[in-house]
């Protein structure tokens, strides 16, 4: 999986994916730390990335565009340290592959884990 990994995440997570096989990028390594969230998510579309992040306005701005891509995981973890948000994201990864490759708004709680696929509909 291609993943871009937003500010409120460790470097280091984006290394503990790539070892683990997947193609990450963090966006401090690119210097784009600076980047709007509209940006981040263009650049997710662009270079077919699924979004970790903190922030929960990329699951709105993914929302409120009606697309299907990209996947957007946010963490809302009490222990923001890299180990544990790691932990995290395998059982995610290990879960929902297929939804993260099709899209799917993932939020990740100490206690939980709640997925919506994309498009989110509007009534």
């Amino acid at each position: 999986m291609r993943f871009l990994l937003d500010m409120g995440l460790a470097e280091s997570t984006a290394r503990f994916l790539r070892v683990n096989g997947h193609d990450a990028i963090h966006l401090r390594e690119q210097g784009l730390q600076r980047l709007l969230d509209e940006d981040i998510v263009s650049k997710a579309i662009v270079e077919e990335r699924i979004i970790l992040a903190h922030d929960l306005d990329f699951g709105r701005i993914v929302a409120l565009s009606g697309e299907h891509l990209p996947s957007v995981l946010t963490f809302r973890l009490t222990d923001m340290r890299a180990q544990n948000v790691n932990r995290y994201l395998v059982d995610v990864l290990t879960q929902f592959p297929e939804e993260l490759e099709i899209g799917a708004l993932v939020s990740i709680q100490d206690d939980s884990v709640r997925l919506r696929r994309l498009p989110i509909r509007r009534f």
